[in-house]
């Protein structure tokens, strides 16, 4: 293979002469993507290609840079002045090196300090980037090296973990190159960023979420709606219905805080308007690496005429699966192969879940081919069932099988876990406990009872790893499921999980207010764990919203519903209602960051320290 790059040499530090202004109503912006890559060198892009940087030392400055995706110029945080930054270029088993700059004005929106979490990377406490726990953060003018081993291959992505610089452009991809061959082929390979931008100070959209939760859901149930529902389902079952979402002060359209109606959806940091292409020639095959790089959206993702054969899942190897759409979460990463033929151009379509918007761009054989874009569909309702208020006689999770000799700990936000405690005797009072197996009630923590934090609680979780997920259920496309993940090698660690520890995702809709167990990151004692331990993490999730949950600094081994190895990944994305299992080896000493990769529910609260102490 051959490259499609030219420019400065190997890592090169790019230093513009003037500040770059990013129009994202032009194709192609400053960032489009990723080209026709060579198998053994790479070398930065030259002017209206992808900023490639290559080797094991780099140099990179975070600054602000003018764009315009809307009409309306706006101060965006970039890395040596592009938006995304720099596709970043490793070697698995090499020590890399990277000097972070920090250039931010004075008198920034943004802030004045900074950083970077090299988000699924696995390395030491000090190099992960989060202000606070890792380090204290790059003052402006101060400059922070970052030297770890790279002991993984695939595809990852970097952002800043301060404030929300992340919303306001700081984010950019991860390639690795593997030791031993891929387990298949391609002649072509693109990263396909998607992103969400506002043109609001991100900390003024998070104040006016404090303030109006709901602003964004403009698509609230009207009278006409009343009327069809009672024609369809009866009378009796349509005010049923509308008492019931009445009594929790809720709405089945909100499915996400911010939408379309304020966010511009980006592709390699383009609008659909400058229309992103990635080039190929008839018979070959293309990677795409799709990084979910947004703050708030998780997109569902189709290449009408093109089936999307998956290949990787968070920069890990699974065993291939032939879709026609998938639903990516915030933090998320797939590699899927496609093979584009009997036509010269294809539509690469990201729509958000809440069908309010949309950002495309094309597969063609040439510049400025355009496929139709397919209309939004429907907007999806939540249902009693998607939020685990469905009948009692859904089976849970069975914890009586496969799980060894674990001890549970439901944790209430107590330092030091407990082992031993039931389950069943931790409800507090907020819910009879009963053994989750055979489709019982669930039984909540003890911090949760007559919070104010907390508007509602799921009575019936489960594991729903076969589910495609609101709006995506029988639409007559084949849409990946977390259940057709599984890993192509088995459980890296063996061991039977020795602990249990459950959390609940908590929230109040109305005051925006989200925790683990009703309690805030503020309020929060860390979680301890044990150097060497193999453990389990139970999370469920009591609140109406999707929650991608990180935990920095050690892979989450997802579980089947019977408690075996399923699909290691560094981002779970937990559903309303849900309730799902991972196994964590507690490998990585210090302090690491453990929260939802929704930016402003993590500002908000949801979020804890974890420490893996010797």
């Amino acid at each position: 293979m051959s490259s499609d790059f030219s420019g400065a040499g190997s890592g090169a530090l790019s230093r513009p002469s003037r500040r770059r202004f990013v129009q994202g109503l032009a194709a192609g912006g400053v960032v489009a993507g990723l080209g026709l890559w060579p198998k053994a060198s790479w070398s930065a892009a030259a002017p209206g290609r992808p900023v490639v940087l290559t080797g094991t030392r780099f140099d990179l400055a975070i600054g602000e840079t003018p764009v315009n995706f809307t009409g309306r110029v706006r101060p965006a945080v970039t890395v040596n002045g592009s938006l995304p930054a720099p596709i970043l270029r490793w070697r698995e088993g090499d020590t890399v090196t990277l000097r972070v700059a920090n250039h931010l004005p004075h008198g920034s929106i943004h802030g004045h300090d900074t950083s970077i979490h090299w988000h699924g990377i696995l390395l030491p406490a000090s190099m992960d980037g989060v202000p606070g726990l890792s380090f204290d953060g790059i003052a402006r003018g101060d400059a922070y090296q970052y030297r770890f081993h790279v002991g993984q291959g695939g595809t990852y992505w970097y952002h800043s973990h301060s404030g929300f610089q992340e919303q306001a452009g700081l984010y950019g991809a991860i390639i690795i190159d593997p030791l031993a061959p891929e387990p298949f082929s391609y002649q072509r390979d693109y990263v396909v960023l998607l992103s969400d931008w506002t043109d609001l100070d991100p900390a003024a959209l998070f104040s006016r979420l404090k303030k109006m939760s709901d602003y964004d859901n403009t698509y609230k149930r009207t009278v006409g709606d009343f009327l069809r529902d009672a024609r369809t389902k009866g009378l009796a079952a349509t005010v049923d219905d509308r008492r019931l979402w009445g009594e929790m002060r809720m709405t089945p359209t909100d499915l996400s805080d911010v939408n379309a109606n304020t966010y511009t959806y980006l592709m390699n940091g383009t609008t659909a308007s400058g229309n992103w292409t990635g080039l190929f020639r008839h018979g070959e095959k293309v990677r795409l690496r799709f990084i979910n790089g947004s703050a708030m959206t998780h997109f569902d993702v189709r290449i009408p005429g093109l089936k999307m054969t998956v290949v990787a899942a968070d920069g890990q190897y699974v065993h291939p699966v032939s879709v026609d759409e998938f639903r990516i979460a915030t933090a998320e990463t797939f590699d899927v192969i496609v093979e584009p033929s009997g036509q010269d151009v294809f539509t690469i379509f990201a729509r958000d879940m809440g069908r309010t918007g949309y950002v495309s761009g094309s597969l063609a054989v040439r510049e400025g081919l355009r496929a139709p874009v397919p209309e939004l569909g429907p907007r999806p309702l939540l249902t009693m069932d998607d939020m685990g208020h469905g009948g009692m006689n859904h089976g849970g999770m069975d914890h009586s099988g496969g799980h060894g000799a674990a001890t549970t700990t439901h944790d209430a936000g107590a330092g030091m876990d407990h082992p031993g405690h039931d389950m069943a005797a931790m409800a507090g009072g907020s819910m009879a406990g009963m053994d989750h197996g055979g489709g019982a009630m669930q039984a909540h923590p003890a911090s949760e009872a007559g919070n104010p934090l907390i508007d509602m609680q799921t009575m019936a979780p489960l594991p729903k790893l076969d589910d495609p997920g609101i709006g995506l259920r029988d639409n007559g496309r084949r849409v990946l499921m977390y259940a057709d993940l599984k890993s192509t090698f088995a459980d890296p660690d063996g061991r039977d999980p020795g602990r249990e520890v459950e959390l609940h995702l908590t929230g109040h809709m109305e005051k925006f207010a989200w925790s683990f167990n009703g309690r805030k990151f503020s309020d929060a004692e860390p979680l301890r764990l044990t150097y060497g331990e193999r453990m389990r993490i139970v999370l469920v999730n009591d609140t109406m919203m999707t929650h991608p949950i990180h935990l920095h600094g050690m892979w989450s081994d997802l579980e089947d519903e019977h408690g075996n190895f399923h699909v290691r990944k560094h981002t779970i994305d937990m559903p309303p209602g849900s309730r799902r299992s991972y196994r964590v080896r507690a490998d990585a000493l210090g302090r690491w960051a453990y929260h939802c990769h929704l930016l402003y529910h993590m500002e908000a609260g949801m979020m804890r320290e974890v420490r893996v102490e010797g």
